[in-house]
């Protein structure tokens, strides 16, 4: 009796899963039809994204190797047009190749070059800020006060594992034009940084012990 019991309960549960399919035939295609589209479609999305990699990688090294210094010119466009690509790995090695190479002069266009990074590439946070402090590095031979902090002040003013690094950096810069006060203020904030880099807190130590001391 058990026995068949269970099999017309096992009938009948089948037979509500079969009506269930047949009446949502249409929903259950249409549903099925746009999980396979997005599924698709992110992998089509994925190789575009690895293939434009592919080929801005390609641009990179073939410009660097290509590289020469009687041609200049045309390092800095391909490489102008490698940093407007927004890419997040490409675009940075592009400007860096640029600044350690000294192919630009115009300060102007080297900050739009380290804006248009900043502001227009989606990039890791603290790749952001590691750029960012390197825009301030670049400006402090020749940036007011105001301006160097203005270009800082966003790692400054955060936890970043960059701001004890830009702490020190405007340290460096008012103990260059010998604004002593200035300066061990800001290598004291460097040594109490609380993501504070150990290297850049015992330069700051040395400053303050060995220039700033009472």
């Amino acid at each position: 009796m058990d026995e068949e019991i269970t099999i017309i309960d096992s009938n009948t549960r089948n037979e509500k899963i079969l009506n269930f399919f047949i009446k949502n035939k249409k929903s259950l295609i249409v549903g099925f039809s746009v999980i396979l589209f997005i599924i698709m479609g992110y992998l089509s999305i994925k190789e575009m994204k690895e293939r434009g990699k592919i080929k801005l990688a390609n641009q990179f090294n073939i410009t660097i190797t290509n590289y020469k210094t009687e041609d200049k010119q045309k390092t800095i466009n391909q490489l102008t047009v490698l940093i407007n690509e927004n890419d997040s790995t490409y675009s940075p090695l592009a400007l860096y190749f640029l600044i350690d190479n000294d192919l630009i002069d115009n300060q102007n266009t080297i900050n739009s070059l380290f804006d248009e990074l900043i502001n227009g590439t989606s990039l890791d946070e603290e790749i952001k800020n590691l750029i960012i402090y390197k825009k301030g590095l670049f400006n402090s031979d020749f940036a007011s006060e105001s301006d160097l902090l203005e270009i800082l002040n966003p790692i400054i003013n955060s936890e970043s594992i960059w701001s004890s690094h830009a702490l020190y950096l405007m340290g460096e810069y008012f103990y260059s034009k010998n604004e002593k006060q200035k300066a061990k203020d800001f290598f004291e904030k460097t040594v109490l940084s609380v993501s504070g880099n150990s290297d850049i807190i015992i330069k700051a130590n040395k400053r303050l012990n060995r220039d700033l001391g009472e």
